[in-house]
């Protein structure tokens, strides 16, 4: 394990804390938000840095410089590696995205205080391999997310409710894995403990209602920097994947395969689209849960690589909801908005992340989408047909929706509803991403593939077959 020329880890996510309590103290919200921006812009560029300096070092993994943070919290407290490392700078840049397409409409209501710790808080998790601190990390996550609910005087009830849940049941299996032998029956109940928790986490049936009121009361601008960099998917790595037999992840594949399936046929039937993206949104990680729960090579490579293209192209698709809302109000799917000739640009970028969510060739998740069903197939044909059913729905569902938001009968406005300097920008850069990365898919999948290798080679630690708790 090599060191980090610079700690640029640390200032990932020290910096964005520190940004996050001067804010707080800052009066003027333009003020905020340019400094937030500048936070966010910084704090992107360190963590481009330590995936640069771990490419140039040429090792599997990397640890912070300053030797402290090692001392007081742990070896794998602090560690970028290549499994890791694009989910870091993913997470930097989400948050950086999401203050660049915040409106000056919007600047007074929007948390940059909140936005700025949830953002070093989610960096520590990607950068962090010990289970406890993972957890606890998870936990605090959630606690900006509760007061931006009732400071929209909105009941957050069902979202405390679920994660409570959700930190009860991970501290026990942490506890008694622990406590416990690898590989023993006490050591698979912990398993299935924490697996049940990372589920409630990621929003799988039938525990997924805190999601769709979770993305229905929050701002999106909250809500998704919080659930678009899947912190769950990653706890589900780190914590279960190594550990939990065979029998167990199948189990978990099966959930998650059911769990897109559902939530694509309800995002059919929905009117609000609010409801429509958290079903969508739901329906798509679960994808990525579902092949990251395969525990194969080509399984795990194909759900890394979806996994970076869901994140993108949900947020993009939430951010373009954002916008849409902003002009239009609430946007409903029982009738015609006719948006199309007032904010073309916006209607082609929703297109575009929308094609992107559900794997359309020539974007990112295209060459993932089919690795996963490949491998699906090879384990149980049931599965890849759920998968192939779940993503047509959706298809079917986000192309509905955009026919609902653009075409029909043109609305008359008084005032310009043209798309503003910072959200072509953030529309720009994601497209960029989404198309390029499809077109050239090479490296992304080369390096994925990298990623899922190292990981299975060194990760697993119970053997192969292990039988279910009382057989």
């Amino acid at each position: 394990m090599t060191q980090l020329h610079l700690p640029w880890l640390e200032l990932a996510i020290l910096i964005p804390v520190i940004g996050g309590v001067v804010v707080a103290r800052l009066r003027d919200a333009e003020k905020q938000r340019r400094f937030s921006l500048q936070i966010s812009s910084l704090v992107f560029l360190c963590t481009i840095a330590a995936w640069v300096n771990l490419a140039l070092s040429g090792s599997a993994e990397a640890v912070g410089r300053w030797g402290l943070v090692g001392t007081i919290l742990g070896r794998d407290a602090i560690v970028i590696d290549w499994l890791n490392s694009p989910l870091i700078c993913l997470g930097a840049l989400l948050h950086l995205l999401t203050i660049l397409a915040t409106l000056r409409t919007k600047v007074r209501r929007f948390p940059f205080s909140f936005a700025l710790i949830s953002e070093g808080i989610l960096l520590a998790i990607f950068s962090c391999r010990q289970p406890g601190l993972i957890i606890l990390l998870l936990a605090l996550q959630c606690a900006p997310m509760v007061f931006e609910l009732r400071a929209r005087g909105n009941s957050a009830r069902v979202f405390v409710l679920h994660m409570s849940l959700f930190i009860v049941l991970a501290a026990a299996g942490c506890w008694i894995r622990h406590a416990t032998d690898p590989g023993s029956v006490s050591s698979a109940w912990a398993s299935g403990l924490l697996a049940v928790a990372i589920l409630i986490r990621c929003g799988t049936f039938p525990l997924h209602s805190w999601l769709i009121d979770f993305f229905e009361n929050a701002t999106l601008g909250a809500a998704l920097p919080f659930a678009a960099p899947l912190a769950g998917a990653y706890a589900f790595v780190r914590l279960v994947m190594p550990f939990a037999p065979d029998w167990m992840l199948h189990a978990m594949a099966w959930v998650a395969v059911w769990t897109a399936v559902y939530s694509a046929c309800l995002c059919l039937t929905q009117k609000d689209g609010r409801r429509f993206f958290g079903y969508l949104f739901v329906s798509q990680s679960s994808l990525v849960m579902a092949g990251l729960a395969l525990a194969t090579l080509p399984g795990l490579a194909g759900a890394l690589c979806v996994w970076i293209s869901a994140s993108l192209s949900l947020t993009g698709f939430g951010l373009t909801l954002r916008s849409l809302e902003a002009r239009n109000g609430p946007l409903r799917l029982d009738r015609y908005h006719g948006l199309y000739d007032h904010v073309p640009t916006l209607a082609a970028f929703f297109l575009i992340t929308g094609l992107a969510c559900i794997g359309f060739p020539g974007t990112l998740g295209f060459v993932g989408a089919g690795i996963i069903v490949e491998a699906a197939v090879k384990n149980n044909p049931l599965l890849g047909l759920g998968m192939i059913l779940a993503t047509a729905l959706n298809s079917i569902a986000v192309l509905q929706a955009y026919f609902r938001f653009f075409t029909g009968r043109h609305p008359q406005v008084s005032i310009s509803l043209r798309i503003r300097i910072p959200e072509r920008i953030a529309a720009l850069v994601l497209t960029a991403l989404l198309l390029g990365g499809g077109l050239f898919p090479n490296w992304s999948v080369a390096s994925r593939f990298r990623a899922a290798t190292i990981f299975l080679s060194s990760a697993r630690v119970v053997p192969a077959h292990t039988e279910a708790p009382g057989e």
